[in-house]
């Protein structure tokens, strides 16, 4: 137990020197696969955009249209 108690700062110590070593690592930029899967999803969002943008146009044009036609009933 003596043993373990004298090392055991040591182990400590030793630990966090490797994380910090670690973190410059990851500081680059971004790998070509990484650019690939954010502009794809990108994408996905884009041409969402454009059939949602045309739904709304379409809301907004029966809405707010001039056409508008009367219905009339008959008795």
């Amino acid at each position: 137990m003596k043993r373990f108690l004298r090392q055991f700062p040591v182990v400590l110590l030793s630990l966090p020197t490797t994380a910090f070593a670690a973190e410059s690592a990851g500081a680059g930029e971004g790998s070509l696969l990484l650019s690939l899967f954010i502009g794809f999803f990108a994408l996905i969002i884009v041409f969402q955009l454009v059939p949602a943008t045309l739904m709304l146009i379409g809301m907004l044009r029966g809405l707010f249209g001039r056409d508008q036609k009367k219905v009339e009933t008959h008795r």
